[in-house]
């Protein structure tokens, strides 16, 4: 596909599903049945940044703050890991009050009493940070670059820029981390073209993995009182990665499982994704990780059970990157 013919099916009704049907042989072909499990931790709600769009921006004074102490960070990865979950994913707001040396502590301990993967998703640090969180046995780093358009990208982020965002990910790549990129579909201000060069993007990143999520409004924010994404155009926007991608990693994500809270997992499977994050955040931490409303929760058990309704396998492996490179061996593996 070039440009012109993912903006076509953007802009077209998926009513017979042969969109979906043709993302879920691409999967099914590149990437096999199996629905790869990624358990998540959100360890801190504190953010140095202050995006639109994001519940956890610095200038949200109503949020209540929490961070988990880092043994504690270490036994939840330990408990999630015992579940036979192969992938631990630590995520925060943009928090520096975790130091470059504490985070790699963490890492060093769950990988030295796990043989998991570990999934980094802490925004922006400086090199040195990831070049040492990387020797210390760290996996991948999860970074949305969230919208392609660089105009849209600096008024939702004040004081960030694309090109920044898009240097970082090339950097993590060549220290040998697997990336993860992804967008916001329906984010205020974006319009079909823009999207047409997020899937265009992720294909030309050659991104191992990328989410890919509806925008959901958060009260607290200057975005509350716009309208969500589309549902079935955030699915059309997952099918169009998986085709034009073919071999990347693609979660069902939260944000479709809030807008429907029956069937969104089941029918992101069904438009060509393979993985799934529960999220492993104990209650009293997690009710305050609202990025934006009424998130919802998706359980280990839930996510079990789609994969079973979608008659597909869960993985029991790693579920490392699909793509044809090969990744520098941190000292441990």
């Amino acid at each position: 596909m070039d440009r012109d013919e993912i903006l076509h099916y953007l802009k077209t009704s998926n009513r017979n599903g042969d969109l979906f049907q043709k993302a879920d042989e691409t999967r099914k072909k590149h990437c096999g049945d199996k629905v790869h499990l990624r358990g998540i931790i959100e360890f801190s709600n504190h953010c140095c940044r202050n995006c639109l769009y994001c519940g956890l921006r610095r200038d949200n004074k109503k949020i209540k703050r929490y961070r988990m102490p880092p043994q504690e960070i270490v036994a939840l990865a330990l408990k999630i890991a015992r579940k036979g979950v192969k992938t631990i994913v630590l995520q925060s707001g943009d928090d520096f009050w975790y130091k470059r040396k504490t985070i790699a502590s963490i890492i060093t301990n769950i990988k030295k009493q796990t043989d998991a993967a570990i999934t980094l998703s802490l925004g922006e640090r400086p090199l040195d940070h990831y070049r040492n969180w990387r020797d210390a046995g760290a996996d991948r780093y999860l970074m949305r670059h969230e919208t392609a358009n660089p105009n849209l990208y600096e008024m939702l982020h004040p004081g960030k820029s694309l090109i920044e965002r898009l240097s970082l990910l090339s950097a993590l790549k060549d220290m040998g981390y697997q990336i993860g990129a992804g967008n916001i579909v329906g984010i205020p201000g974006q319009d079909l073209k823009d999207l047409a060069e997020d899937i265009w993007l992720i294909k030309e990143l050659d991104s191992d993995m990328a989410g890919i999520g509806p925008f959901i409004p958060q009260k607290d924010t200057p975005l509350s009182n716009c309208p969500p994404g589309d549902l079935e155009l955030t699915l059309r926007a997952l099918a169009l990665i998986r085709i034009t991608s073919k071999n990347i990693h693609l979660p069902a994500t939260t944000a479709v499982a809030t807008l429907d809270r029956k069937e969104g997992l089941l029918m992101a499977l069904k438009a060509g994704a393979n993985v799934i994050m529960p999220d492993f955040t104990p209650q009293r931490y997690s009710q305050k990780y609202q990025i934006y409303d009424n998130k919802q929760n998706i359980t280990l058990d839930m996510a079990k059970a789609v994969i079973f309704k979608a008659k597909r396998e869960t993985g029991k492996d790693k579920g490392d990157s699909l793509k044809c490179r090969h990744y520098k061996r941190h000292p441990e593996a």
